[in-house]
């Protein structure tokens, strides 16, 4: 996991029923008349609600998505109003799907901050405690008439803590790059894909920041093809909006030293 920085959880706890309704649930709202999607459409004040980027060029390749985002925590910034309403049990499924991933992420923080060498809630208690940042972005890939000259999603890396994908169960397509390759991931039944972000690496600053690096926040990007289409779901669980980000000092050599706030991410 170190050098790849992602890696996949089974037996997590979260139900399959639920991970299975959750991704259809999105499924049938994305495959709704254009006209109750733009109900729900995002403006430029915000980024919360539905958008697409399909077609949308990006050096000499188009990104090929539609895509929803929702806040969940903190409960401050949660917008029930902006939680679609199609299929009927959406906004159900959603609330309890996103408290199984809070309780999933925390204990993944137990994990990660063992594997570190601190105590268990070391790493948690960096990110602001209980008082921690999540939300929702579902992505939906439509079959793609020349998939040699699209993507899903370019190639980035994850800005926040960690991130759980809920993949599509038919259709892989999350690549992962490795040693200047692009490596196809082959999701695991009813597992969630997780990767570290530039929080906690550090990518975006010399010393690093809350592991100082010994996490890594790896470039990885989504392919599209022309026979199916694809839906996933990615949780993304950060740092309290507010709170410094640095290196633990239990981690950094004598003499480095970073010190910034999230919001500077």
């Amino acid at each position: 996991m170190p050098e790849w920085g992602f890696f996949q959880v089974i037996n997590h706890g979260v139900s399959p029923q639920l991970m299975d309704r959750a991704r259809e649930a999105w499924r049938q709202f994305f495959h709704s008349p254009m006209e109750v999607k733009q109900a729900y459409a995002n403006t430029p004040k915000t980024y919360e609600g539905y958008g697409s980027r399909l077609g949308v060029e990006k050096g000499a390749i188009l990104d090929w998505s539609d895509y929803y985002f929702l806040h969940y925590l903190p409960s401050t910034l949660k917008d029930c109003n902006k939680w679609p309403t199609i299929p009927a049990d959406c906004r159900e499924v959603l609330d309890e799907y996103g408290k199984q991933l809070v309780k999933l992420c925390g204990r993944l923080m137990k994990v990660l901050s063992i594997n570190l060498g601190l105590g268990e809630e070391r790493l948690q208690n960096a990110f602001g405690g209980e008082n921690i940042g999540a939300c929702l972005r579902v992505n939906f890939y439509p079959k793609c008439p020349q998939p040699d000259l699209a993507l899903g999603l370019s190639s980035h890396s994850d800005p926040g803590g960690i991130t759980l994908l809920l993949p599509d169960n038919h259709v892989p397509g999350l690549q992962v790059r490795k040693d200047e390759n692009w490596i196809t991931v082959k999701p695991a039944p009813h597992a969630f894909i997780v990767n570290i972000g530039d929080q906690i690496q550090g990518r975006m600053r010399e010393s690093g920041l809350i592991s100082d690096e010994k996490l890594q926040s790896v470039e990885h990007r989504v392919i599209v093809n022309s026979s199916e289409e694809r839906v996933s779901l990615a949780f993304f669980y950060n740092p309290k909006s507010d709170v410094p980000i640095e290196p633990l000092k239990e981690l950094v050599a004598p003499g480095q030293t970073s010190t910034l706030s999230s919001d500077d991410i």
